[in-house]
């Protein structure tokens, strides 16, 4: 599969680089970033891979997410996907919360997004070419986003048991088939039937059985979304009911912002180095 090198740039010892390929999954060029840590140089690395927020590209965490000094200690590869296909062949809408820099991490069936928007089979695409192109360890892979990739990395973990080995989220939309940004969505690129769009949802599949590995999630409690969108009460009581682990973290003063995520990004990364055997914990 071929792969655009976009740039690149030495960052603590290692490489940060932007990149672009054709993806076969939502027919559109898409551009990711990665950071190689300097171990690669000796060993393939283990891989974590974030997935962001409404409105954003890859480019947000990439240079605001203050990941790659904790990632070259630890040994981190860190991709960074886009949010959604890209172009001006491509559907979109004029609201910040549906269509472009909105895929929701789901594989639309409904015109007009079903031809592009299948960024659920994008992301495990996108482990393919990692693992092609980078100096990947693939048995070793974590899944982390923020809010509505906060609800991805919950939700494509869930839906493929044993995918990821270490699963974490900032301020994740929990319950997105109860909430606005979720049934809005999930009525644009899934249809009507909400049977279908808890499928998609972390707490109703945590209650249908689905399980992960332990699980981190930190939310700010000056966070404006917080209960009209995210609901991180629903996710604690579904795992609180069903035996899943989680550790909530709440930090008052915090809110949605990169402010908010870059303070904590580095007890992610240890975590997900915890759970991968990578580094020190």
């Amino acid at each position: 599969m071929a792969l655009e090198t976009v740039s690149t740039s030495p960052a603590f010892g290692g490489v940060q680089g932007v990149y672009r390929h054709a993806s076969a999954a939502t027919g559109t060029e898409m551009t990711f970033s990665v950071f190689v840590p300097p171990q690669a140089q000796l060993r393939p690395c283990p891989v974590v891979t974030y997935l962001s927020g409404l409105t954003c590209t890859h480019a947000n965490v990439t240079e605001k997410g203050e990941f790659r000094r904790t990632a070259a200690e630890l040994g981190l590869i860190v991709v960074c996907p886009d949010t959604s296909p890209r172009g001006a062949h491509v559907a979109d809408d004029e609201a910040y919360d549906l269509g472009q820099g909105a895929g929701f991490y789901v594989d639309a069936v409904q015109p007009p997004w079903s031809p592009y928007f299948c960024m659920e089979s994008y992301i495990a695409e996108l482990s393919v070419v990692i693992g092609e192109h980078f100096p990947a360890d693939s048995g070793r892979q974590g899944l982390f986003g923020h809010s509505m990739g906060g609800h991805g990395a919950l939700t494509l973990a869930l839906r493929r048991p044993g995918r990821w080995r270490s699963i974490s989220a900032f301020a994740p939309i929990c319950a997105p088939s109860q909430v606005p940004w979720g049934r809005k969505a999930f009525n644009a690129y899934l249809g009507d039937d909400e049977d279908v769009w808890r499928e998609h949802d972390a707490v109703a599949l945590i209650q249908a059985g689905q399980r992960l590995p332990d699980l981190l999630v930190d939310i700010g409690l000056a966070d404006p979304f917080l209960e009209r969108e995210l609901q991180p009460a629903l996710l604690a009581a579904a795992c609180d009911a069903t035996g899943q682990p989680l550790v909530l973290r709440q930090h008052p003063g915090y809110d949605h912002s990169y402010y908010f995520i870059s303070t904590f990004m580095s007890d992610h990364l240890r975590w997900h180095a915890e759970q991968l055997g990578s580094g020190t914990p």
